[in-house]
């Protein structure tokens, strides 16, 4: 049975309103962070607040922990309106729209801050009309984190440390360019099938945010973790548009207003938990390598080549003008 979260009855109740009138609207919200993340408790702040706001006439659904399919299925189901709303990465959206994915590309940014500046700026402005005509509307970015390479081989102290290890990758062309640039084979696996891969040494490590390989227990399977921080991920709310365009105008407005206050909610705890998650998983017994990551960004010529083919050179242009 699919776990859910619905947040209208008791406020509404609350308010003396009945549940008919209180369910006006239900929107769908599915995603694939874990229970204990802190991009599903961004999203339960988020319902917690639009029930309020309205008065209990929205009602967020949550699924989180891909509880309604892999995150490639989740978002086709959003554009398609089964679901409502997603939080995807570039790294899915660009599969529809090439631009997307040149947030994806490898050291590109050199902070949080960086990265924060450049996707709520011209970035957002860019991109949004591109996917509201795949079907999507974009609220704001949420985070996710920089990613980081874990394995059960070896400590990971320079690039030819990473050479020969077969790594798992999502299918996103940046990843796989990235870790393939570094000299490992790389293998797609969905997520939900990487703790058994792990398991049975079908592969020898993955790359992924600290926050995920802390609340998915990936250090039962791997004892090294180092802190290459080679892509930055974000988590892109967005809602289906035949959905949105049927809400009234300050329903849109309160949801544009909380999924910011979502998404600043969890950047500031993703920050704010990384150093303790990176402490928690030594105590686990993980060795964590913190490389000098020059040599690492000096080997990525062709897997910025590799993204710019995929996603456009006209596209990389532009988001290398909004990097400046």
């Amino acid at each position: 049975m699919l776990k859910k979260t619905t947040f209208f009855t008791g406020l509404a109740l609350a308010a003396g309103l009945s549940t008919a009138q209180a369910a006006d609207v239900t929107l769908r919200l599915a995603h694939f962070a874990a229970e204990t993340h802190p991009g599903h408790l961004a999203a339960v702040e988020f319902a917690k607040n639009v029930a309020a706001r309205t008065d209990g006439a929205v009602a967020i659904e949550l699924f989180p922990a891909n509880q309604l399919g892999s995150p490639p299925e989740q978002l086709e189901q959003t554009i398609l309106g089964a679901v409502d709303m997603n939080l995807p990465t570039h790294g899915g959206l660009d599969k529809y729209d090439r631009a997307l994915g040149t947030a994806m590309t490898p050291f590109a940014f050199n902070s949080y801050e960086h990265a924060h500046a450049v996707l709520d700026g011209e970035f957002s402005d860019w991109v949004a009309p591109k996917l509201e005509a795949q079907g999507l509307v974009m609220l704001s970015h949420w985070e996710y984190g920089f990613r980081n390479i874990t394995n059960s081989i070896k400590p990971i102290n320079s690039p030819e440390d990473v050479a020969g290890l077969k790594l798992r990758t999502p299918p996103e062309l940046q990843i796989v360019a990235a870790m393939e640039g570094l000299g490992a084979s790389t293998t797609q696996i969905a997520f939900p099938e990487l703790p058994n891969a792990l398991n049975q040494g079908v592969v020898q490590g993955q790359e992924n945010p600290v926050g995920v390989i802390y609340h998915y227990n990936l250090n039962d399977f791997q004892e090294h973790m180092a802190l290459t921080r080679h892509v930055y991920n974000a988590m892109i709310h967005v809602v289906n548009k035949d959905k949105w365009d049927a809400l009234s105008a300050n329903q849109q407005r309160i949801l544009r207003e909380e999924s910011a206050v979502a998404g600043a909610m969890m950047r500031a705890s993703v920050q704010a938990q990384e150093a303790d998650e990176i402490a928690g998983l030594k105590e686990r017994g993980m060795q964590v390598t913190e490389p000098d990551l020059a040599p690492f960004a000096a080997l990525m010529g062709d897997a910025r080549s590799r993204v710019a083919e995929y996603s456009g050179q006209e596209n990389m242009d532009k988001f290398l003008e909004f990097l400046d």
